[in-house]
């Protein structure tokens, strides 16, 4: 007795690809989808479970895709009072407010909360925003926090054991104290996460009230001097040999 089975299925779902041509995140693919702005051969299409082995034929709002760019990454100054989204009900601040108008379409690596400042990613590519983003890539996402309060450096560096607060846990994360300015410290703290909040939550778990909080480096990526709302990109032979150092 002989059994048949189905061949193999080829290709990638339709939000892996518009992800990887920089479109938007694969999550903001599937709400287009739901929203009926993608189409196939002038179709709309219902399911983000569409398996395409190329982008030909695909229209987002009306407008034919092309073909994969390549890979871009820049580095930009968010300013505080500006959401990491695309756009938002309430009507409030986005980084794309604020980004140049002749910007490629980007997405952003991770987000940093309303009023959080400092160094944003933004790339063109879906799977290098994936890479970049992956707790496994051991990334450091490095921050400096000006907090009210009193803390000693011993109890920052108990947080290399990490720390569970209210069910959340926290893997290990290197803190120092920079300076003490009056009731004011400047905490420099280094993690390999990023969740939700991780910064604000782990210092006001020790008891600290945060007044600012400024991310000064994503990996080897550093905001140095670059002024808030400014952007620039990496070049591309740097960010080539950046990928091949990715886990």
């Amino acid at each position: 007795m002989t059994t048949s089975s189905a061949p193999p299925r080829s290709g990638d779902r339709i939000a892996k690809l518009l992800a990887r041509a920089g479109i938007a995140s694969r999550r903001e693919i599937e709400r287009m989808i739901a929203d009926g702005r993608i189409a196939l051969d002038g179709k709309i299409l219902d399911t983000p479970a569409t398996i395409l082995t190329s982008l030909a034929g695909i229209t987002v709002d009306g407008k034919p895709v092309k073909g994969t760019p390549p890979a871009q990454l820049f580095l930009f100054h968010k300013p505080s009072g500006v959401l990491t989204t695309e756009r938002d009900p309430k009507g409030r601040k986005t980084i794309y407010d604020v980004l140049p108008t002749d910007m490629p379409r980007v997405m952003p690596v991770g987000r940093l909360d309303l009023n959080t400042e400092g160094l944003l990613l933004l790339t063109n590519d879906g799977g290098l925003k994936r890479q970049l983003e992956l707790p496994s890539s051991g990334i450091n996402r490095t921050y400096r926090a000006r907090a009210y309060g009193q803390v000693a450096q011993e109890q920052l560096e108990d947080l290399m054991m990490g720390v569970e607060i209210e069910g959340m846990r926290y893997g290990p994360i290197n803190a120092n104290i920079e300076r003490r300015t009056g009731a004011n410290v400047w905490i420099e703290m280094k993690l390999t996460e990023g969740k939700n909040r991780e910064v604000r939550n782990v210092l006001e778990y020790l008891g600290l009230d945060v007044s600012r909080l400024i991310r000064t480096a994503y990996g080897p990526f550093e905001l140095l001097d670059l002024p808030s709302g400014r952007i620039v990109e990496i070049d591309r032979n740097e960010l080539s040999r950046f990928r091949k150092t990715l886990k």
